[in-house]
């Protein structure tokens, strides 16, 4: 475990009138794009409706980048909403709430083209900016 302060030291120098700031290294890392990051938009989260599209829209966010595509079949998005195993019915209904929850994807600018029975191309809009 790690711990920083924001400014890890700060120094001026009179004679040429600098001032010298160190980032901590993680918060350095993050902004000169070093490290691995996710990018969740708040307002997309927040216009969500149901538990089931928040977790598989929080899973695809860290699977796609904006603007890119990703394939999936179904049992893989519900493996992303539910980890553990199922059969029969459970896993009926749980394929039936991921089914219920891509529209809600859509309505946020995702695009979900279902190419063949059961299988997906999800496409994450692009980042606003």
């Amino acid at each position: 475990r790690q711990g920083f302060r924001l400014l890890s030291e700060y120094a001026s120098d009179e004679a040429d009138g600098r001032l010298y700031v160190a980032l901590n290294p993680l918060i350095a890392q993050a902004v000169m794009g070093g490290g691995q990051h996710v990018r969740i938009s708040m307002d997309e989260v927040r216009a969500l409706d149901s538990e089931t599209a928040r977790l598989l829209h929080q899973r695809l966010c860290g699977w796609i980048d904006p603007g890119k595509t990703g394939k999936a079949s179904i049992d893989t998005l519900c493996g992303y909403v539910w980890p553990s195993e199922a059969s029969g019915s459970t896993m009926r209904k749980r394929r039936q709430r991921v089914r219920e929850a891509l529209p809600e994807l859509v309505a946020l600018g995702w695009t979900v083209t279902e190419f063949a029975a059961g299988k997906y191309d999800i496409t994450r809009p692009k980042a606003a900016g």
